[in-house]
């Protein structure tokens, strides 16, 4: 659009321009402490969010041995219902529900979620300031491993403390595109 910015030749006189001088750095100091604030608060954000994905993973790892006994408890009596107690051989049924619970076996992404969220933590106090994208990729590890509890749980409330992992990750990396 013509004539939107018209060059003017009027300057400011020295003391106009330190007025403007301090005026532009007490703003300047004040995005900044803002800035400040807002990082300190999400940090705090971000170390909740982990914590309550670790308080999940816990409780998950206490369920985790009932979940084993009731899924070889299950097999069992369908076996037993369907094709009679005396007609299968109890060893082999002993290696089939072995080779079945190593399968669903969810101890390794436990254990590798809980190393995760460590690593978040400690990334969180790294003096870095350019860590969102490694943050952010942390995250994505974080969700795969809940996403393998999730699909190898076979197990009502594990589901359901997978559910509550799965707000917590999505809120913490809502809260990790504002570091970016």
């Amino acid at each position: 659009m013509p004539e939107v910015i018209i060059p003017a030749s009027e300057t400011l006189i020295d003391t106009e321009w330190k007025q403007f001088q301090q005026i532009l750095l007490s703003a300047i100091d004040s995005i900044n402490q803002h800035r400040m604030d807002e990082g300190i608060s999400l940090e705090g954000d971000l170390a909740q969010r982990i914590e309550n994905i670790l308080l999940q993973q816990q409780e998950v790892m206490s369920l985790e041995p009932l979940r084993q006994k009731k899924i070889r408890e299950g097999l069992t009596k369908l076996l037993e219902d369907n094709v009679g107690k005396e007609n299968y051989d109890g060893n082999r049924l002993e290696q089939e529900l072995i080779y079945y619970i190593e399968k669903i076996d969810i101890t390794e992404e436990q254990v590798r979620l809980k190393n995760h969220c460590e690593y978040f933590r400690s990334m969180l106090n790294e003096p870095d300031e350019l860590k969102g994208k490694k943050l952010s990729f942390i995250l994505q590890e974080i969700g795969r491993e809940i996403n393998t509890t999730g699909s190898k749980a076979y197990d009502a409330s594990i589901q359901k403390l997978v559910v509550i992992m799965k707000d917590e990750l999505e809120k913490a990396k809502e809260q990790v595109l504002n570091v970016l």
